[in-house]
């Protein structure tokens, strides 16, 4: 039971609290230097095999879904719990009126009693202010704002006027650990069953959202940029259709980095952008498929499925390096290459960059030379950018609001609504000695107390108990 005890102070303590917090500062920091969802290649690339299979093994790859990250954020959650728990009785017990008139007269009795500290000069050994004499006790509670004073009678008989406020900032760090414990459950519980959709496409196109039965048209796609022709923004316009509902109810919106919209209960935001091409093809110099491939997509031949055309990737401004592999000089669409590969059965079959037709006409748009394929011509047109928009369905963002209303709840409570009392002492000459605490006894404090001692007619030098 003793091993027990102790284990359950050790979970519970601010000591343990602290830790936790480091170690996810440290596990955040760490996040945020390595990009997370990407592959081993792409680690391995960037860094060397070596990191990139540690990045994979300790999941830093997918950091706020790993084990370690979790299980620190359930420590956090249990030492949050076990705190609140092992406080709630006390924190119930003083915000009884009975309980709290007991606490402030055991104070009066400590202040007009026992000897004061430090000679008495600045406080008393209860820690109140040390005594000021005053003529006018009401007065003098007046103007500390304090309620209606009690008169109650010491242990030796004098009597003594009493009066206390803000009992509910001893709730303050309580309704601040609850509001953190509930924003780490909404984000932890968020972070973990939400559910994440990737939808891209070209202006004019409709995607569906998953299996949300939404579809998304994207209406306008815009890249702004800036002097030096790197990218400033990328903004897309677009609209909703909810297919669940008869008539399909819609609803369009502006989205750009770092501003997404709220439609039908998912946030859709801006992600990426890359290239996509129009593709052509025909047979016998007869149109058979016309549509768009994005680079990284595959396009089946409508007649014959096996055979299958890759867009590996697209040039806007194309050259080759010294080394023999292709690059683009610029983001600007100048000089067109399109990196294709052709299958057949599972089985590559060419390989190749496409240039710019020079017989092709500018002005009505690029178009690449012709890919030959037996009976079949291919050529990819029109090169333009696709947005890439994430649409994310988060049950327990309400979870997460409700925790952060509540720490700016807690955090009022405990800094604005400071537990204060006052005591007024009565003379035999009929006048009083008055003093006053709070939890932070601070230089505001001290200079409401010194005004209103002056409000209660301050008389004379200071008198401490004795």
């Amino acid at each position: 039971m003793a091993a027990l005890k102790k284990i359950r102070k050790f979970l519970s303590s601010m000591t343990f609290a602290v830790i936790l917090l480091i170690l996810l500062i440290l596990a955040m920091a760490g996040a945020s230097l390595i990009t997370q969802g990407q592959t081993y290649e792409y680690y391995a690339a960037q860094y060397s095999e070596r990191t990139a299979g540690l990045i994979i093994a300790l999941r830093l790859d997918d950091a706020y879904h790993s084990w370690w990250f979790i299980t620190i954020s359930a420590f956090l959650c249990l030492n949050l719990l076990l705190c609140n728990v092992i406080r709630l009785p006390l924190l119930l017990k003083k915000s009884k009126n009975e309980t709290e008139e007991e606490r402030v007269l055991g104070l009066a009795e400590k202040t007009f009693t026992e000897e004061p500290d430090d000679g008495g000069e600045e406080k008393t050994s209860a820690g109140g202010f040390a005594p000021e004499r005053i003529s006018d006790p009401d007065a003098f509670f007046t103007a500390l704002r304090m309620p209606h004073a009690r008169e109650k009678t010491l242990s030796d008989g004098r009597t003594v006027l009493i009066s206390s406020k803000n009992r509910i900032g001893y709730w303050g760090a309580w309704i601040c650990h609850i509001g953190i414990l509930l924003l780490i459950l909404g984000f932890g519980l968020g972070q973990m069953l939400q559910k994440e959709y990737a939808v891209y496409g070209v202006t004019g196109q409709s995607k569906p959202v998953g299996d949300t039965g939404l579809v998304l048209t994207i209406d306008n796609f815009t890249v702004g940029l800036r002097e030096d022709d790197t990218v400033d923004q990328y903004t897309s316009e677009i609209t909703v259709r909810d297919m669940r509902t008869s008539g399909g109810k819609s609803e369009s919106a502006s989205i750009s980095v770092n501003n997404p919209a709220r439609l039908f209960g998912i946030d859709f935001s801006q992600n990426s952008t890359g290239w996509a091409s129009g593709i052509s093809i025909y047979k016998n110099g007869e149109l058979l498929q016309d549509d768009v491939i994005c680079a990284g997509e595959y396009l089946s031949v409508d007649e014959v499925p096996e055979l299958v055309i890759f867009l590996n990737a697209f040039y806007p401004d194309f050259v080759m390096t010294d080394e023999g592999g292709p690059k683009t000089l610029s983001g600007a669409l100048k000089n067109p290459g399109w990196l294709y590969s052709i299958y057949y059965r599972g089985e590559i079959i060419g390989m190749n960059v496409l240039l710019q037709d020079p017989e092709a006409d500018k002005a009505a748009g690029w178009k690449s030379e012709p890919i030959s394929i037996n009976d079949y011509e291919v050529r990819f047109t029109q090169p333009q950018n696709y947005t890439l928009i994430q649409a994310k369905k988060d049950h327990f963002t309400w979870l997460a609001f409700l925790g952060g209303m509540l720490v700016m709840a807690g955090l009022l409570c405990a800094f604005y609504f400071v537990p204060a009392c006052a005591f007024a002492l009565r003379q035999e000459d009929g006048g009083y000695l008055a003093s006053a605490m709070n939890g932070k006894l601070g230089v505001l404090f001290k200079d409401q107390f010194d005004k209103a001692v002056k409000a209660g007619g301050k008389g004379g030098d200071n008198d401490t108990a004795g």
